[in-house]
């Protein structure tokens, strides 16, 4: 009887046990998230680290407009790739709208495209806070599509984290931060679609690029695209014509070291070569072995530059840079304008028969080298006082066939703005590959617009 009683004992204290853990566990208040916490995702936590570093920013220069389409489609990367109809144009003063992300709370340094505050006059940004502060050019280079503004009188501002682009997962997400549409601290996301890749552009090819399907539309341009991290791994800058999901970035590591460089000295320096080429043919292609033509053929290769003393020879066919594989030589320019003088850089040859592979670093492109250009290509020698005079031209060469003589003052060479020997020196930079150059003269108090064919 005494061990039947005390086995009843146990049994209800078990049973006891049992039935009050299960009652714990399913009980209403056990533990269990609530709702604010179970919609608070990694995307959430991103944006909340990030979007008060996010600005909007407001531009004001004279432009010529088709139309009253609204600020954001006065964005001048936009407009190339959109394209732009109406009536004929008319001057007048413009806002653009775009975005910008602080990249140092303390000196107010703001991250955003060169594209953004192209031509401003006067720039401002608007804090998450409402806050309206102006903003002053640091510096900007438009072959990378990335400029700094300095804030004034905000005192010490929220700033976003960076990341790492060399990190970069082809999948995880990608979160875009922007004022699309004058929409401020609109947040999209997607994933990382891809990246190394390139986009045309008017003049050349930005290359490089991070691609993602996140939304990013006119105004976003400038913002952060950020990690579940709360990082910046990249700066928005455009979307592709004519499809959708498909938008590009900046990789925020190309974009520090050009930051470091605006900086130091408020522009970058240009990386050279010393080699010129064309697009590909059909016949050329064929004779090359390729399925179709892609690649830029070289044509010149200038004595005791980089590209002579590497090896590169004209016929060589440069199929490939970095691993990366070229379409036509707008790409080849993109990807040497990004790159960093010094650095090698790796390009797939084709000689012949044979497949090479040529590693050759960058120079400096500064005054000697833009004198030396101008001079063998265009036949053009120019001093510098009131602008960009001509001093000499050589017979027979492109310059002479346009009708240029000493005394001109160029203005303009390929929509480049020349009053100083730096802007001249970049000029002859963008437009080194080019076979066609619009030139803007003035002659005894006259402007005049004529085109330089280059052979």
């Amino acid at each position: 009887m005494g061990r039947i009683a005390l086995w009843a004992i146990r049994l209800f204290v078990c049973f006891f046990l049992v039935i009050s853990l299960f009652l714990a566990a399913s009980g209403p208040a056990a533990a269990a998230p609530t709702g604010r916490e179970l919609r608070q995702t990694p995307v959430v936590a991103a944006v909340a680290a990030v979007g008060p570093a996010v600005v909007n920013i407001t531009s004001a220069r004279t432009v010529e407009r088709r139309g009253s389409r609204g600020p954001f489609f006065d964005d001048e990367l936009f407009r190339q790739f959109l394209g732009q109809d109406g009536p004929a144009p008319r001057q007048q003063t413009q806002e653009s709208l775009g975005s910008g992300v602080i990249i140092d709370g303390k000196a107010g340094l703001v991250l955003t495209n060169a594209h953004v505050i192209a031509g401003g006059t006067s720039i401002k940004a608007r804090l998450q806070d409402g806050r309206v502060l102006e903003a002053s050019l640091v510096g900007a280079d438009p072959d990378f599509d990335v400029a700094v503004l300095r804030l004034s009188g905000g005192g010490d501002l929220p700033q976003a984290a960076m990341g790492d682009s060399a990190d970069i997962m082809i999948g995880e997400t990608a979160i875009a931060i922007g004022n699309p549409f004058g929409y401020t601290h609109t947040v999209t996301t997607g994933v990382i679609s891809a990246v190394g890749r390139s986009l045309k552009h008017e003049g050349g090819a930005y290359a490089d690029l991070i691609q993602t399907d996140a939304a990013i539309n006119p105004g976003n341009s400038g913002g952060p695209l950020v990690n579940l991290a709360g990082q910046v791994i990249g700066i928005n800058m455009a979307i592709q014509a004519g499809a959708e999901g498909i938008g590009f970035a900046i990789p925020i590591n190309k974009a520090r070291r050009v930051v470091a460089e605006l900086m130091h000295g408020g522009r970058v320096t240009p990386a050279w070569l010393g080699v010129t080429g064309q697009d590909v043919d059909v016949r050329a292609a064929r004779y090359f072995g390729l399925n179709r033509p892609r690649g830029m053929l070289v044509t010149e290769v200038a004595p005791g530059t980089p590209a002579e003393k590497a090896g590169l020879r004209p016929g060589d066919l440069v199929t490939a840079v970095g691993g990366t594989e070229l379409d036509d030589k707008d790409q080849f320019r993109g990807a040497l304008a990004t790159s960093t003088v010094g650095e090698n850089l790796t390009l797939t040859v084709r000689r012949g028969e044979k497949e090479l592979k040529i590693a050759v670093a960058p120079a400096a492109f500064g005054e000697r080298e833009a004198a030396a250009l101008a001079a063998s290509r265009w036949g053009l020698t120019v001093g510098f006082g009131r602008g960009v005079a001509v001093s000499a031209v050589t017979p027979g060469s492109p310059a002479a066939r346009l009708g240029l003589k000493p005394g001109d003052v160029l203005v303009q060479i390929g929509g480049e703005k020349l009053t100083s020997q730096a802007e001249f020196i970049r000029a002859v930079y963008v437009n080194r590959l080019n076979r066609t150059i619009l030139v803007m003269i003035e002659r005894n108090g006259r402007g005049y617009y004529a085109r330089m064919g280059v052979e």
